[in-house]
């Protein structure tokens, strides 16, 4: 078969491709092509946001790929169109499952926690290597959505906590998050339940596990199982009478009670200006990885009447975003 039309073929086979790229190679054999992996429809438009506001018109002076980081075919099938950047979701895993495909493709992580620790950067201002994008601090983030529901609801105690360990994660990197939480938690006079998710099949036992507990309320750290599973995840919430803090606005929009974390979308948007230096010749390596700058609290009035909370309106006139 001609490269071409092999390209073509694959080409069709990848979900939620933006440019048909049959048509991409075919005809437009130099154009640009970014590689994109990542399941929040609000995400990804803020990157092609962010895409148009430096300038860049799909189908003119860029094409587009979307394919599946759940489904090794799609990520093989991807990449052997030859990218010239991959933005992906999924952290420190999914930047693992691009590069275990390749592992000379540039990649832009627009949600990147433990860089150095995982090994994929030598240095937050100095990466050294084929990864850079924004770096989410686990720790922090989680302590603070402890904060919160602690805030609305300073009566609760016993919290579960849904963890997504990292395959091959340091050590101190885990013991450090862990730590980080339990300091909290202490602080708030809080009684944590670490339960960890290792894959959407675990929800079941996991949502048992925190209701043989007694648990009362319970935060999120991570969603790369949880976010593209959030339909089945969020059925058990509301089976299991569970309010959650979760990480991502798209959470709290679909069923969550709380959201607290950065701004997922702004953070998408951001990885467009990596991805706009990187087509103009810069490496990873020199593009130094950054910290979220917007940081958003989303409450669901609607989860919270289901479940026969009250939130209160000092949390309330804190929120970014209220659902009614």
């Amino acid at each position: 078969m001609k490269r071409r039309n092999l390209l073509g073929a694959v080409g069709a086979a990848l979900a939620g491709t933006a440019l048909p790229l049959k048509v991409y190679a075919q005809q437009s054999p130099r154009l640009p092509l970014v590689g994109i992996f990542g399941s929040v429809p609000a995400e990804i438009d803020g990157f092609y946001r962010g895409m148009r506001e430096l300038g860049y018109t799909e189908g003119q002076n860029v094409a587009y790929a979307r394919g599946r980081l759940a489904e090794p075919l799609s990520v093989r099938q991807l990449l052997e169109l030859r990218p010239t950047v991959v933005v992906t979701a999924g952290g420190v895993t999914g930047v693992r499952a691009v590069l275990s495909a390749d592992d000379r493709v540039p990649i832009v992580a627009p949600n990147l926690s433990d860089a150095v620790e995982s090994g994929l950067a030598a240095s937050l201002a100095h990466p050294g290597g084929h990864v850079t994008g924004l770096s989410v601090q686990n720790a922090e983030l989680a302590a603070k959505r402890l904060e919160v529901l602690h805030d609305a609801f300073p009566e609760l105690r016993r919290i579960a906590v849904f963890g997504e360990p990292e395959p091959d994660a340091a050590a101190t990197a885990v013991e450090g998050l862990t730590a980080a939480i339990r300091k909290a938690a202490g602080s708030l006079n809080m009684q944590l339940q670490v339960l960890e998710l290792i894959g959407p099949q675990s929800f079941d036992a996991a949502f048992a596990a925190a209701g043989a507990a007694h648990a009362e309320a319970a935060i999120n750290i991570g969603g790369r199982y949880i976010t593209p599973n959030r339909d089945k995840f969020l059925a058990l919430a509301a089976q299991y009478r569970l309010p959650i803090v979760c990480h991502q606005s798209v959470l709290s929009r679909s069923g969550c009670l709380m959201s607290y974390g950065p701004s997922f979308p702004d953070l998408w948007r951001r990885a467009a200006g990596y991805v706009d230096k990187i087509l103009r010749g810069a490496k990873p390596a020199d593009l130094p990885i950054e910290q979220p700058t917007r940081f958003e609290l989303i409450i669901n009035l609607k989860t919270a009447k289901a479940l026969g909370l009250t939130v209160p309106q000092s949390i309330l006139a804190r929120a970014d975003d209220v659902i009614e």
